[in-house]
């Protein structure tokens, strides 16, 4: 058994929530986080307050699964990025888990 996360923008939601159903991975949970990537300086002198960076509203998707399923899921993950015209791709690692109950 290994762990497998899945970091998206909130905007992808429902694709990896379609690309988990057709990996056969049916446990899984979900939580709300903010992603961060250096903003350009112009970007960040053109907001109110210059010294706050805000955050993408996005998601993280993870669960508890098999190789089998994870090898399923990376594939559909790696075509799903080749077919995006922004520069948000999904993100996804494995752990492997030592011990559990």
């Amino acid at each position: 058994m290994k762990l497998v996360i899945v970091t998206t923008v909130e905007e992808f939601e429902k694709d990896v929530l379609k690309l988990f159903k057709q990996a056969g991975i049916e446990s899984f949970s979900s939580s709300e986080i903010d992603g961060y990537k250096n903003a350009p300086t112009l970007l960040a002198t053109s907001s109110w307050f210059p010294n706050v960076k805000g955050g993408n509203e996005s998601r993280m998707f993870f669960s508890f699964t098999d190789d089998k399923h994870i090898d399923t899921l990376f594939e559909m993950i790696s075509e799903f990025n080749k077919n995006l015209e922004t520069n948000n791709p999904m993100k996804a690692v494995v752990l492997p888990i030592e011990k559990y109950i």
